[in-house]
């Protein structure tokens, strides 16, 4: 006589029933790892909502620049600009002021430049991930209504305000903090109202997309795309590498 397992005394019902959850199981498992190994990049991106994690793991090894996977992005007479014209070395930045992890690179960029000030310039484009960061888009034209009457130094300023108060993002605080800077409250409300620099803040996105940026930060040096909230080790050495 021989032995039979649990298997053989089981229905056909049952079998289908025990092999399908016993499948999910496996399917779940996959899932689990593929979605933790994507919260390690250090970026939000368009396909993974990060703001449940603003303490997101960032590499540790050094940043391993790529060629852009679309056009190259140019630096326009619209671009905010932090260095001299002249510097060996160009980072543009797209950025989500929502973005935790934009709100962790934003020093990192700020130390590089004051590492280098006459060999570096910073390039400040925005990227709102609509999606996940339901007040970046705000948030980027409230800091475009603050350059347009304050221009570029000023602009710099009120994007590390509004960084600073990420979970405070809205129309009151671009506002009064706009006006504890200089602007005009009247003009600055209007301008934020009236929509005025949608198509400048689209207008980036789109150069992004078109660049292959697919998540914030997403960072060219001189050309070279570096993705994610690089520590300030891995930036500096390439830039470095630009400067021997």
């Amino acid at each position: 006589m021989t032995d039979k397992s649990f298997f053989d005394g089981m229905n056909s019902k049952s079998s289908f029933w025990l092999g399908l959850l016993g499948g999910l199981g496996v399917a779940f498992a996959i899932g689990f790892f593929v979605l933790l190994g994507q919260t390690k990049g250090g970026g939000g991106s368009l396909a993974n909502n990060d703001s449940g994690n603003p303490s997101g793991a960032i590499p540790t090894a050094p940043a391993q620049p790529g060629e852009p996977s679309g056009v190259a992005p140019q630096v326009t007479k619209a671009d905010h600009i932090d260095g001299p014209e002249n510097a060996k070395v160009t980072i543009i930045e797209f950025s989500d002021i929502q973005c935790p992890f934009c709100l962790r690179f934003h020093p990192t960029v700020q130390q590089i430049r004051d590492e280098y000030p006459n060999d570096v310039r910073w390039v400040y484009k925005h990227f709102p991930l609509d999606s996940i960061h339901p007040n970046a888009r705000s948030a980027a034209e409230a800091s475009e209504c603050l350059a347009d009457q304050l221009g570029d130094a000023k602009f710099f300023e009120y994007l590390e305000v509004l960084f600073a108060q990420q979970t405070s993002l809205g129309n009151a605080m671009y506002s009064s903090e706009a006006v504890k800077l200089g602007a005009n409250e009247s003009k600055f409300n209007e301008c934020l109202s009236s929509g005025k620099f949608k198509g400048k803040v689209d207008q980036d996105y789109q150069a992004g997309l078109a660049a292959g940026v697919r998540g914030t930060p997403g960072s060219f040096i001189n050309g070279q795309l570096v993705s994610g909230a690089q520590p300030y080790e891995s930036v500096k050495a390439i830039v470095d590498g630009f400067l021997q």
